[in-house]
């Protein structure tokens, strides 16, 4: 869950052969009596409801109200990439660790229907927005939730990919972002064999587990829990193995805000503090990932555009442009600056104007 406001929904393919304005309009109404039964059925039926947010993915929530009491119902549609189940056995796991994680109230996973613990509206990026003497507390409890977690055994059976597995994620760059600035996917196998080698050098080691959208909109601020419970967490059911950074740099270099470059050092610094990691290997480690991360994102927030009906996420892509190039100036990092420099074009204000010229009508 991203707390943002709400998201045009995808483009439906089978408009084109007519028709389909009918049966997205039918799914919606079908949608909407499986869940108003999900609620019933919880309990919940008289409760007040309203929309809170949605996000990327085609996951929406809402937030039902009842005397001394609320809760939130996410509404993760079948078939669509997100698992309930995923989400629940996480959730688990988090707690199990003294963690906040959202608590499961009821649930229906073969329709996709969660009603969990209502963790408040503490986000982080709106609390540092209004007070920004916030964000050093805020940041350094995130960044020791991720120490605390990575201290623990991960749960079993969770994906544990390779980094040619890691690289060849990274090359949604060429295949969207620079497709839908060019008119033409480059060809991506220079980028993913560079990458896939410094990944292989640099943070190819021990795994731990990986929430991956762990930004300061999936965080809530939970003043009256002590000590790491402080920390709400949300959006984690794609968790799974990964590289002790990745989390820290999801959070330090996020898409969606300007994290101070001091704020970003002071939590590196605290972080390999608390888990005991060599500076200099994680700093390599680190911008490793970062560059993994920020090309993995570009071509994600151009699909989102060109295939999702969803321009708004272009105004994201110079930050995380500027994230990557960050990332590639670390010593070592030159034969893929090379790489990006001759295949990824600068998403200039006429680059962005032209991705969203290819963006559908949403529907």
């Amino acid at each position: 869950m991203t707390a943002t406001a709400a998201t045009p929904a995808k483009a439906d393919p089978a408009a084109a052969s007519g028709g389909g304005d009918d049966a997205s309009h039918d799914q919606a109404r079908d949608r909407a009596t499986l869940s108003r039964g999900f609620v019933a059925a919880a309990g919940w039926g008289a409760a007040e409801r309203r929309f809170l947010a949605g996000d990327a993915s085609d996951r929406s929530y809402d937030r039902l109200t009842r005397p001394g009491e609320s809760a939130v119902l996410m509404d993760a549609p079948p078939g669509k990439g997100d698992d309930p189940a995923a989400f629940l056995a996480i959730a688990d796991h988090l707690l199990s660790l003294g963690l906040s994680a959202p608590r499961c109230l009821a649930h229906d996973l073969s329709h996709g229907f969660l009603l969990l613990e209502d963790l408040g509206d503490g986000v982080y990026a709106r609390l540092i927005a209004a007070d920004p003497g916030l964000e050093q507390p805020l940041y350094a409890a995130a960044t020791g939730v991720l120490a605390h977690m990575q201290a623990h055994p991960a749960p079993d059976g969770l994906p544990d990919l390779s980094a040619s597995d890691w690289a060849d994620a990274a090359c949604f760059a060429p295949a969207f972002y620079a497709a839908a600035a060019t008119g033409v996917a480059p060809d991506a196998a220079a980028l993913r064999d560079e990458l896939g080698a410094l990944l292989a050098r640099h943070a190819d080691g021990p795994r731990v587990l990986i929430l991956r959208d762990y930004h300061a909109e999936n965080l809530l601020w939970l003043p009256d829990r002590a000590g790491l419970a402080s920390v709400g967490l949300l959006d984690f059911q794609l968790a799974q193995m990964g590289q002790p950074g990745y989390d820290l740099v999801s959070l330090l270099q996020d898409a969606r805000r300007d994290v101070p470059l001091t704020t970003e050092a002071a939590m590196i610094r605290h972080f390999t503090d608390m888990t005991g990691a060599e500076e200099a290997a994680f700093a390599g480690a680190y911008a490793v990932l970062g560059a993994q991360r920020a090309l993995r994102i570009l071509g994600i927030f151009a699909r989102l555009c060109t295939h999702g009906a969803k321009p708004q996420y272009l105004r994201l892509i110079p930050r995380v442009w500027g994230q990557l190039q960050r990332n590639l100036a670390r010593p070592g990092m030159e034969g893929l600056a090379r790489v990006c420099a001759a295949i990824l074009p600068e998403p200039t204000p006429a680059v962005l104007a032209r991705i969203e010229t290819t963006c559908p009508t949403p529907k």
